[in-house]
């Protein structure tokens, strides 16, 4: 793996923080969370809730789902030059399908511009090695399960491509939790610890969702902040939608940039969520990165993914 995805890749990691201290923080972070008068007259308990955001796993489980089902994907991936303008691209339409406790993916069909693959028909651009590593299935893979409980994101042991994928998964979906080992970030993106907390604006409001009332949890970064402060913000602004009956998250979007010596990156990301019959799966996930490392090309990258058709095996 070149070092510019693995570098990608490894910025979308968290670590599990202790019960013990998840509760301290918590309460301290009750008292810095604004409240719509709506929550205030539902007297919801904001520790309690805090809790259950940091430990979700809806959100997983949705992503998880789709190892056990069958699905249709609209894939639509665009790179671009400086001045915004198309370069290379690749839209297609991809069919799961699961038997025997296996998967495959069938390409129906398949658009591309540019140099989107090299002379052996791989890509060229690590924005499309992101994106097929989320959504598209090679060969047969078997034996897998939507399981999630248990099941604790480890990277430690790991190593190459096995630690940069687990790496993926913990902070996509986990984000705002502490990533080690990412040069100059450090702590700056685990929001939820109290020193962190600080230069954050939070809210909890109540709104209606696709036809589905949610609880609305809003982290932003506060707009007065002095220059080193702005220096210590990677997640800019962060809103999930929580089903206020089961607390299952119906959606997601966030805002990341940073700029350091030797790279800098601005990514965008919205996650809409549907239940297909009593699983909960993701329907739309968008995304927008501008990501530039020393040495490597700048890459600013768009992709739009479109899942319907969920069928059961």
């Amino acid at each position: 793996m070149n070092k510019f995805l693995s570098f990608t890749l490894s910025f979308f990691i968290s670590t599990f923080c202790h019960a013990q201290e998840d509760s301290l923080d918590n309460e301290r972070l009750a008292k810095m969370i604004s409240l719509s008068e709506v929550i205030v007259r539902n007297d919801i308990d904001v520790p309690k809730f805090i809790e259950r955001v940091k430990n979700d796993t809806t959100f997983y489980k949705a992503f998880r789902n789709l190892h056990v089902l069958n699905f249709t994907s609209l894939n639509d991936i665009r790179l671009l030059d400086k001045k915004g303008k198309q370069k290379a691209s690749l839209q297609s339409k991809t069919k799961q399908r699961r038997a025997n406790g296996c998967r495959t993916m069938e390409v129906l069909n398949e658009t591309t511009e540019g140099d989107f693959y090299d002379e052996r028909h791989n890509y060229n651009y690590y924005t499309a090695e992101l994106y097929a590593g989320l959504f598209f299935t090679n060969g047969k893979v078997c034996g897998e399960t939507n399981i999630v409980k248990g099941v604790r994101f480890d990277a430690k042991d790991k190593k190459g491509i096995a630690k940069n994928k687990e790496q993926l998964k913990m902070l996509f979906f986990n984000p705002g939790k502490k990533i080690p080992g990412i040069p100059f970030i450090g702590n700056k993106i685990n929001i939820f610890d109290p020193d962190v907390a600080e230069l954050y604006d939070f809210s909890i409001d109540q709104q209606d969702y696709e036809g589905q009332s949610c609880y609305v949890f809003s982290i932003k970064a506060k707009e007065d902040l002095a220059a080193a402060d702005k220096d210590r913000i990677v997640i800019d602004n962060m809103v999930t939608w929580f089903n206020a009956k089961t607390m299952e998250v119906m959606a997601r979007n966030y805002d990341m940039s940073y700029r350091a010596g030797v790279y800098d990156f601005s990514v965008h990301m919205e996650v809409q969520l549907m239940k297909f019959g009593e699983y909960l799966v993701p329907r739309l996930l968008r995304y927008t990165g501008d990501w530039d490392v020393i040495f490597k090309k700048r890459e600013r990258g768009v992709f739009t993914a479109t899942l319907f058709d969920f069928a059961q095996q």
